[in-house]
């Protein structure tokens, strides 16, 4: 799993690859955790890349979207494939999120 964030037209932007399983949530969560930190700035979540997410992967997720509401700031998920966008119609979570 690579998790990479950068700043792109004024939005925080985190781009993950590879499988989002509860092995690699630990090292994920560590890497996403600036994103909580932003203020001002809308969070962009690039799924394009992301083969599987977890349980575990929902969870962060959910962090990163309740934590940036709490500032007023907008959590956005781009590029999620029909794998990915199906574990969040399931659990519930597509109602929680705006999709690009």
């Amino acid at each position: 799993m690579k998790t990479t964030i950068q700043e792109q037209d004024g939005n925080m932007v985190a781009i993950l690859e590879g499988r989002l399983d509860t092995a690699a949530a630990v090292e994920t969560e560590k890497a996403m955790n600036p994103l909580n930190d932003v203020e001002g700035k809308d969070i962009i979540i690039d799924c394009t890349a992301l083969e599987y997410i977890s349980s575990a992967g929902l969870r962060i997720f959910l962090g990163i979207l309740q934590n940036a509401q709490a500032k007023g700031v907008h959590v956005y998920l781009k590029g999620v494939s029909e794998n990915v966008r199906a574990v969040f119609a399931i659990t519930g979570f597509i109602s929680l999120f705006e999709f690009k």
